[in-house]
């Protein structure tokens, strides 16, 4: 619970400039699986490490969780 709560005030951080429907629409998707969502940034971590930009990066493993990450929005 403790984890989850400090898990939404950092995602409203990083949302701030996102309306508020987006922002909770957001923090739902990755409140569901937020291991998912752990294995995603560790990943784009890696390729950004590895020279690539942030933007490229970030693109590139979308791509690779697009399938997975559609299904998390689809449920409700």
């Amino acid at each position: 619970m403790f984890k989850e709560l400090l898990m939404r005030k950092l995602l409203q951080s990083k949302l701030g400039s996102l309306p508020k429907e987006e922002q909770d629409k957001i923090i739902k998707v990755v409140t569901k699986n937020p291991e998912l969502f752990q294995e995603i940034a560790m990943k784009i971590k890696t390729k950004m490490d590895s020279g690539m930009d942030q933007m490229k990066a970030t693109m590139s493993v979308m791509e690779e969780y697009k399938d997975q990450v559609q299904k998390l929005m689809a449920e409700d």
